[in-house]
C-alpha cells in the first residue's frame, strides 16, 4: 500500500516547511527527509507551512524508472558509462534490504515508497501468513515524541474503523530502535496518480467509486473519527477495484482545531485554524468528487493566498461546464459539498451518497455487511409520496372500515346494548339524595363516583337461552348491567396503592359514616352499603318503604323470608323478601337488607345470576383460558429479558441509537404522565396528591427505563437486518413529521390497526353465519363517559402501553429473525407465539376455538407490519387496535354520550386522514424534502 503523500501538486500543513506559503507548480512536488533534503518538522503547528509532497508507491506490476534518487524504480544514478550497474549494491532499498527478518515476524519483500513522513516496506507476516505493509518513521525524526505520539494516534484512530472500504491498521512495533507500524498491504494505486493517468472516470464508474468513498468515510464518522486529510492520494483503488481509504496520521475526533492537512483540500474551516468537523471532511469529499467527475481541480492555484482568494470569490467551474454530459443531480451533489457554510453542507457522508443517481445506501452497506448508522437510515432514499389516486383510495377505505366498526359496535359492545337514559351528573343526583334519605348527609365531607359494568345478567341470558334475539333482554335498565356508584366519606377517599384510583371497593369500608351507593342506569338504587357509627336512633325502628322506593320497588309485592346474607358492618336488625322486577315478572329476584337504630347498612337486590356457580371441574373452555393466561405471564417478561440482554452487549460494544432511545423514553414518559393528569387518580388531599404525583414519576421513568433498554437491543439489530424498517421512526425522531415515508408508515400502521379492530369486531358475529346466536356483548369501561377529559387520559394510556409492547414485538421478531435466519420463518414463528397472547383477555365468550381463529388473523396482520413495513408502523398499528378495541363508540349523535364517544374514533380517523396528507406529499415542504438528503 501505499501510505505517503504522492509526487504531485498537493502540499500537507504543519510537516516540512519548503517556500513559505508556495504550492508547487504542475507536475512537481517538494519532498524532504531524502538525502541532503531538509528534516521533517517534529509537530504540526497553526503557522501555514507545507509538507514535503514524497512519491507514490508503485505497484510491483507497475514500476516506473526514475532518475536519482525518485522513487519507482529506486534506482541510483548509473556508474558505468554503458548504462548499467556495475553491481546490485548500486540499488538504494532503502533502509532495509530485500529478505530481511525483522522482530522474527517479517520478511522484508523491499520498499515501496519514501517520504517526509518514513518509509513504507512490504512485508511478509511469517506468524499469521499475509502480506502486510510496514511504515518506519524517518530516520532523523525516530525517536522525536511528537512524532511518535502522531505514529500512535495515527494507529489508534484507524484501528477503531473497520469497514471494507478502509484500509486496516493492526499495530505499533519497534525494531532495534525504529518505531513502525504493521497495516494491509493494499496492492493498487491511489487516485491522485490513477486521474493524472485517465483524466477522468465514467460516469458510472465513477458513482460506484464514490458510493464506496462514502461508505467508508461514514464508518470512520460513526466512530468519532475525522480523516482530517481526504484527498486522492489517501485514497486507492486495489487490485478489485474496491476503494480503500489510507493514511489516517491527522485524523482526530469532532470538534478539535488543527489548522493542519492539505491546503487545497481543506475546508475553509479548517484551513482559518476554526473547528474541524465531519462536515469538513464531506468539504474534501466534494473536492475528491469533482475530480473524480471532471478529470480536473475545483480550484487552482499558484499560492496560499489564491486558494483562498478563489475560495472566498467561490470561483468554481461548475462540473456541467466542463463535462456537458454530466447528470445534473451530480452537480448539486458536489457543490452542496462545497458550500462554505457547514451548515448547508450535506449532514453526512451517507446523505451524500444516497443523494447520487440510483442510491441505495442502505443495499450497499448490508451487501458489505455492515451496519448502517442511524443517520444513514434516516438519509436512504425512498419512493416518495404516494399517488394522489393511492391516497384517496386509501383515505376512503380508512373511512369505510371506522364506519364498518361503528356499526357493528352497536350489536357487539355491551354498553351501545343497555340504555344510558341519564348522564352522569343526574345520576350524580341521584346518589346524594339516596344517601341524604337514608339519614348519611351530615356525615358526607368527600365524595367520589364512577360507573361500572357487570356481565353477570348476559351470561346468564348465554346460559338459558339460544333464541336468535336474545340480546334484546338487554335493553332495559333493569336487570343491572351497566352501573353508577358513589361513595362518600367524612373523611378524604384515598385508595390504597398510590398508583391506584379511587373504586367502588378501594379504599376498604372502614371508617364510621362511609357510605357506597350502586344505582342502575334509570336512577335506581341496586345496592347500598354503609360503616354505622353513633348512638342516637332506635333498633328496628328502620322505614324500609323508602329504601324500597329508592329502588322503585313495590314493597307490597314482596314476601318477607328469612334472611341469609351476612352485612359487611355491624347491624341490629336484619330483613329479606322475594319478589319480582316490576317490568320482568318472569325474573325472580331477592332483596336482603340490615339497619343499625333505624338507619340502613346493607340493601341489595339479588338475582339467581348474582350467585357464584358451583361445578366440581372447571370447563373446558375455563382451563383453556388458564393456560393462555400462564403462557403469557411466561412470554412477556421473556421479551423484556431478551431486550435487556440484547441491550447489555449492543452496550458494552459501543453501538446502539442512544439519542433515538433516550428520545422513545421521553416519549413514553411524556404520554404517561399526560395520562395521570387527565386521568382519574386524583385525590382531595395535597399530601395526597403529592405522593400520587411521585407515584407516577416512579412508574413512568421505570417503564421509560424499560423502553430505553429494549430500544438500545432491538434497533442495532433492526439497524443490521432490516434497515429499511427503521427509516421512517428514525425521521420522526428526527422531527421529520412531514416526510412522505412517515406519513406512508403511519397510514399503513392505522388503517392495520383499524383493520384488526375490524376482525374483532366481526368475531360475536361470525356464529350467526353458521345459523347459531351472536355471542355475549364485549364489555367496555363506562368510567370514560364521566368527564370529557377521561376518553384522552384513555388515548395517552393505550398509546404509552403500544409503544412498550410494539418494541417487545419487534423484539421477539428480530430476535427469531437472528435465530432461524429466514424472514418467513420468523414470522410464521412469532405468529404462533404472539397469538396466545392476544388471544388471553380478547373475548368473554367460552368459544375458544373461534377465538383462537380470530385472533390468529389479528396476529397475522401485526407481525406483517412488523416485517414489511417497520418500526413505526408496528407502534401505530397497536395505539389504533388497542385504542378502538374498547372504544365506547356510539351512532347516536343526540345521546349525551355522543361527545365522549366520539373522541377516539374522530381523533384516529383525523390522524390517519393527516398521514394520508403526508403520504401524499401536501405538507412536505423543500427544507423538508431536502432535511435527509
Amino acid at each position: 500500500m501505499n501510505p505517503l503523500d504522492p509526487p504531485d501538486d498537493e502540499t500537507r500543513l504543519g510537516d516540512v516547511p519548503p517556500e513559505r506559503g508556495a504550492i508547487p507548480p504542475e507536475g512537481g512536488s517538494y519532498t524532504s527527509g531524502k538525502e541532503g533534503g531538509p528534516p521533517a518538522s517534529s509537530s504540526a503547528t497553526d503557522e501555514t507551512r507545507l509538507s514535503e509532497a514524497p512519491t507514490a508507491a508503485i505497484p510491483p506490476n507497475r514500476l516506473r524508472q526514475g532518475s536519482g534518487g525518485q522513487e519507482g524504480g529506486n534506482y541510483k544514478t548509473a556508474s558505468h558509462t554503458s548504462g548499467w550497474s556495475a553491481s546490485t549494491s548500486d540499488i538504494d532499498h532503502g533502509r532495509f534490504e530485500p529478505g530481511a527478518l525483522l522482530d522474527q515476524r517479517y520478511r522484508v519483500i523491499g520498499r515501496l515508497g519514501k517520504g517526509g513522513m518514513g518509509e513504507v516496506y512490504r512485508a511478509d507476516d511469517l506468524r499469521l501468513g499475509q502480506p502486510v505493509a510496514l511504515k518506519f518513521l524517518p530516520e532523523a525524526v525516530d525517536r522525536d515524541p511528537a512524532r511518535l505520539t502522531q505514529l500512535h494516534t495515527e494507529v489508534r484512530m484507524a484501528r477503531q474503523v473497520s469497514h471494507p472500504n478502509v484500509c486496516r491498521v493492526y499495530d505499533v512495533g519497534e525494531y532495534e530502535g525504529h518505531t513502525f507500524l504493521s497495516m494491509e498491504y493494499v496492492d493498487g494505486e491511489d487516485l491522485s496518480s490513477l486521474l493524472r493517468r485517465i483524466g477522468r472516470f465514467p460516469q458510472d464508474r465513477a458513482i460506484e467509486l464514490a458510493r464506496q468513498i462514502c461508505a467508508g468515510l461514514a464508518a470512520a464518522h460513526d466512530r468519532g473519527v475525522v480523516h482530517r486529510d481526504l484527498k486522492p492520494a489517501n485514497i486507492m483503488l486495489d487490485g478489485a477495484g474496491r476503494i480503500r481509504i489510507t493514511d489516517f496520521g491527522l485524523a482526530g475526533t469532532t470538534g478539535e482545531v488543527l489548522r493542519a492537512g492539505t491546503p487545497a483540500y481543506m475546508a475553509p474551516e479548517q484551513l482559518a485554524g476554526g473547528e474541524v468537523t465531519p462536515r469538513s471532511d464531506i468539504y474534501a469529499l466534494g473536492l475528491v468528487l469533482y475530480e473524480m467527475f471532471t478529470g480536473r481541480r475545483a480550484l487552482e492555484a499558484a499560492n496560499m493566498a489564491e486558494l483562498i482568494a478563489k475560495r472566498e470569490q467561490a470561483a468554481m467551474t461548475l462540473p456541467t461546464e466542463i463535462v456537458p454530459g454530466l447528470d445534473p443531480t451530480i452537480e448539486r451533489v458536489v457543490m452542496r459539498c462545497l458550500e462554505p457554510d457547514p451548515m448547508r453542507r450535506p449532514g453526512s457522508a451517507l446523505a451524500v451518497s444516497a443523494a447520487l443517481p440510483g442510491g441505495d445506501p442502505l443495499a450497499a452497506a448490508m451487501a458489505a455487511g455492515e451496519t448502517p448508522s442511524p443517520e444513514m437510515v434516516a438519509a436512504a432514499a425512498t419512493a416518495g409520496a404516494i399517488a394522489t389516486r393511492t391516497a384517496v383510495l386509501a383515505g376512503s377505505a380508512l373511512v369505510l372500515m371506522m364506519a364498518a366498526i361503528a356499526v357493528l359496535y352497536q350489536h357487539v359492545l355491551l354498553i351501545n346494548r343497555v340504555p344510558l337514559p341519564k348522564p352522569p351528573d343526574a345520576l350524580v343526583d341521584r346518589a346524594q339524595d339516596i344517601v341524604a334519605k337514608f339519614g348519611y348527609a351530615g356525615d358526607v365531607q368527600s365524595t367520589r363516583s364512577g360507573m361500572g359494568t357487570s356481565v353477570a345478567w348476559a351470561r346468564y341470558i348465554g346460559s338459558t337461552s339460544t333464541a336468535a334475539d336474545r340480546w334484546s333482554a338487554l335493553d332495559t335498565p333493569r336487570p343491572v348491567s351497566i352501573y353508577f356508584w358513589q361513595r362518600t366519606s367524612p373523611l378524604p377517599i384515598i385508595p390504597f396503592g398510590t398508583e391506584n384510583a379511587v373504586e367502588a371497593t378501594n379504599p376498604p369500608m372502614t371508617t364510621s359514616g362511609m357510605t357506597l351507593t350502586l344505582i342502575d342506569s334509570a336512577g335506581r338504587l341496586a345496592q347500598f352499603f354503609a360503616v354505622p357509627g353513633g348512638t342516637t336512633g332506635t333498633p328496628g325502628s328502620t322505614d324500609w318503604s323508602r329504601v324500597f322506593d329508592a329502588a322503585a320497588l313495590p314493597m307490597a309485592a314482596f314476601r318477607p323470608v328469612t334472611p341469609e346474607a351476612i352485612p359487611p358492618s355491624f347491624a341490629d336488625e336484619r330483613k329479606a323478601w322475594d319478589g319480582h322486577f316490576p317490568e320482568r315478572p318472569d325474573l325472580p329476584v331477592r332483596v336482603e337488607a340490615a339497619a343499625f337504630r333505624g338507619r340502613p347498612v346493607l340493601f341489595s337486590v339479588t338475582a339467581p345470576w348474582n350467585k357464584p356457580s358451583r361445578v366440581n371441574a372447571p370447563s373446558p373452555a375455563a382451563r383453556f383460558n388458564a393456560v393462555i393466561s400462564q403462557f403469557t405471564i411466561i412470554v412477556m417478561p421473556a421479551l423484556m429479558l431478551v431486550g435487556v440482554l440484547l441491550a447489555r452487549g449492543n452496550v458494552k460494544q459501543g453501538r446502539g441509537d442512544r439519542r433515538g432511545a433516550f428520545r422513545a423514553a421521553a416519549a413514553l414518559f411524556v404520554l404517561l404522565m399526560t395520562a395521570w393528569l387527565l386521568g382519574d387518580r386524583h385525590v382531595p388531599s395535597l399530601g395526597g396528591e403529592i405522593n400520587k404525583f411521585f407515584a407516577a414519576v416512579s412508574a413512568a421513568l421505570l417503564n421509560g427505563g424499560i423502553l430505553w433498554l429494549t430500544y438500545l437491543g432491538l434497533e442495532p439489530y433492526v439497524r443490521r437486518f432490516s434497515p429499511d424498517s427503521l427509516i421512517g421512526w428514525t425521521r420522526l425522531l428526527a422531527g421529520g413529521w412531514r416526510d412522505p415515508r412517515v406519513g406512508r408508515d403511519v397510514m399503513i400502521g392505522i388503517a392495520a390497526g383499524v383493520l384488526m379492530t375490524l376482525i374483532a369486531a366481526t368475531h360475536n358475529l361470525l356464529p350467526v353465519l353458521a345459523g347459531r346466536p351472536s355471542l355475549i356483548p364485549m364489555p367496555v369501561d363506562p368510567v370514560l363517559f364521566m368527564k370529557f377529559r377521561y376518553p384522552f387520559s384513555f388515548l395517552f394510556d393505550r398509546a404509552q402501553e403500544a409503544l412498550s409492547s410494539a418494541m417487545l414485538g419487534v423484539v421477539g421478531y428480530t430476535a427469531l429473525y437472528i435465530l432461524l435466519k429466514r424472514r418467513l420463518w420468523a414470522a410464521l414463528a412469532a405468529i404462533l407465539l404472539y397469538t396466545p397472547v392476544v388471544v388471553n383477555g380478547m373475548f368473554i365468550s367460552d368459544t375458544p376455538l373461534l377465538d383462537t381463529a380470530v385472533c390468529l388473523v389479528i396476529t397475522t396482520v401485526f407481525v406483517t407490519v412488523i416485517a414489511r413495513v417497520g418500526l413505526l408502523a408496528t407502534v401505530c398499528v397497536l395505539v389504533t387496535h388497542f385504542v378502538m378495541l374498547r372504544a365506547p363508540i356510539t351512532t347516536d349523535l343526540s345521546s349525551w354520550r355522543a361527545p365522549n364517544g366520539l373522541v377516539i374514533p374522530v381523533t384516529i380517523l383525523a390522524l390517519g386522514l393527516a398521514a394520508v396528507s403526508v403520504a401524499a406529499g401536501r405538507f412536505q415542504t423543500r427544507t423538508s424534502a431536502a432535511r435527509f438528503s
